[in-house]
């Protein structure tokens, strides 16, 4: 009798190997990077671990914890149905972060690449060097290449720290824009927290009308279908004064 392994139980172990490494990453990891942890000589072929993957996917259905691709990578997560149970485990106080700053991420997100002129275009206003450092910071944002214009403006784009962070596959996932919306639904889809004004008597509130105009500029950032390719930001505007982005809170997983 062989005592070679037979090809169901190579799957069976190549599935336990794949399984014990995306449960022990500390990010998610591509197909490359799986294909990786096997000696040149014994690398399983890319059909085999997507093979593996789809059978992992399957073995964790129904169950507490899933298998989801975030972007090119993969991972274990909790599922989302069990967060309001998992959000005992850290009762920190959750990560807050300015109008301005979610505001110019959105944008990003939505319409890159683009360019600091582009997002004060679409803003109205300008961007503070201080956003546009705490995103690029977080790893939310990165430089994605230059306008061939004169001055030639950074163009940026998010990165698949963003992806990570949100728990979206792809930038396909983003809440869409066509319609009007309200703020607060989109920041519910991306399990976000709104800013919060302080009154002076310590409560926090927000206005209606605070809440009016930021879904207008959403709106109106969804709306515009060819941007304004000069790169230039608006000389007469000063930068805004705007809380600061929380970056050395973490987002409670989910």
């Amino acid at each position: 009798m062989s005592d070679q392994p037979t090809a169901v139980e190579e799957q069976s172990e190549l599935k336990n190997i794949l399984e014990a490494a995306l449960f022990a990453a500390d990010r998610p990891l591509t197909v490359s990077a799986l294909k990786a942890l096997f000696p040149g000589d014994a690398q399983p072929t890319v059909a085999q671990i997507t093979e593996a993957l789809d059978t992992l996917e399957r073995d964790f259905h129904g169950r507490g914890i899933e298998l989801r691709r975030i972007g090119k990578g993969y991972r274990f997560q909790s599922r989302e149905k069990y967060s309001v149970w998992l959000q005992r485990l850290n009762e920190g106080k959750p990560p807050r972060y300015s109008r301005a700053a979610m505001e110019t991420l959105a944008i990003i997100a939505y319409r890159q690449p683009v360019s600091r002129g582009d997002i004060e275009e679409i803003r109205g206003v300008a961007v503070s060097t201080d956003i546009m450092r705490a995103l690029l910071d977080r790893g939310w944002i990165k430089e994605v290449g230059r306008r061939d214009v004169p001055g030639h403006p950074a163009l940026f784009g998010t990165t698949s720290g963003f992806l990570e962070y949100f728990n979206l596959g792809s930038l396909d996932e983003l809440p869409t824009l066509k319609e009007r919306r309200d703020p607060a639904e989109v920041a519910k889809e991306l399990n976000l927290r709104l800013p919060l004004e302080i009154s002076d008597d310590g409560e926090a509130t927000q206005s209606e009308a605070d809440e009016s105009e930021y879904s207008s500029d959403l709106q109106h950032s969804a709306e515009i279908i060819h941007l304004d390719t000069s790169g230039k930001p608006n000389p007469d505007n000063e930068p805004e004064s705007e809380p600061g982005l929380d970056v050395d809170s973490e987002r409670e997983v989910t």
